[in-house]
């Protein structure tokens, strides 16, 4: 959350250095109009990120404890491209309702450099190693953009997090998975600012840290933060293109069974509304 503040103030502290054009081309700021690429009711759109996998995850079974296994250092995976989709719909202009789909895959072939634990099973050292990570990670929210001017926004974002994920291990000798789903319920904000008429410079943040009196006996944990800070050009109030930085972490203890998946880098994404 400190981080969000930060990057609002220096957000603003950037717009606020502008100063005010006389050409007609600005003079979209003004008491009746808004700025290019606000006035739309639908917004689609298609991105593409390519993050490296920092996915850690332990499985225990039959009383066995797991290892922590890693996705990178242990199973040999690397950066693969992903892509991202969003649909918002805007009923009205300070409504909006979104739905956002990840499909993140990673898969490898490597031989084990150390013996682990997985689900029960013993993967053996010097025993090559099938693996893959599938995570289906969708977001359903409102937003609510409580303070509205041409010149940008301020707004609060309720939203369920549903995360699905699939481990598979695999040698010679034995197949092994563990599946952990579940919906997330998040809460935070978005500040959307126009330093010229077609750019918008904005920054969210969405996520939950589940209180400890949830469970005492510390069985179950987690939390999931998603950043998102980025910029908007857009050529005309139907099409834009977006560039910025993500970052999503998520963090589990269910039981015995753990999981901490990072994913963080930068992404481009192509913007249609109508």
């Amino acid at each position: 959350m400190r981080l969000m503040i930060r990057c609002v103030l220096c957000v603003f502290l950037v717009t606020a250095a502008f100063p005010s054009p006389a050409s007609a081309q600005y003079q979209t700021f003004n008491a009746n109009h808004r700025a290019t690429g606000e006035t739309w009711h639908v917004e689609f759109g298609v991105g593409i990120w390519k993050p490296p996998p920092d996915l850690v995850v332990s499985s225990v079974s039959l009383g066995i404890i797991g290892s922590t296994i890693s996705a990178q250092d242990d199973l040999g995976m690397t950066s693969s491209l992903l892509k991202e989709f969003h649909l918002v719909l805007r009923p009205a202009k300070k409504h909006k309702f979104r739905i956002g789909y990840i499909p993140i895959s990673y898969a490898a072939e490597t031989v084990m450099t150390r013996s682990v634990t997985f689900n029960g099973q013993t993967f053996a050292i010097g025993l090559p190693v099938n693996s893959s990570i599938e995570w289906a990670a969708w977001q359903f929210g409102y937003e609510y953009d409580f303070i509205y001017r041409d010149r940008g926004f301020v707004g609060l974002i309720l939203e369920a997090k549903y995360t699905d994920v699939t481990v598979n291990l695999a040698n010679p000798f034995t197949t092994e998975f563990a599946h952990v789903r579940a919906p997330i319920p998040t809460i935070g904000g978005i500040v959307r600012v126009y330093p010229v008429a077609n750019i918008a410079l904005t920054a969210e943040v969405t996520g939950i840290k589940l209180p400890t009196s949830v469970d005492k006996q510390g069985r179950y944990d987690g939390k999931y933060i998603d950043f998102n800070v980025y910029g908007t050009l857009n050529f005309s109030d139907n099409f834009g293109v977006q560039g910025g930085y993500r970052s999503i972490t998520v963090s589990y203890r269910m039981d015995q069974d753990t999981g901490d998946f990072v994913l963080k880098g930068p992404y481009v994404m192509s913007i249609v509304r109508f």
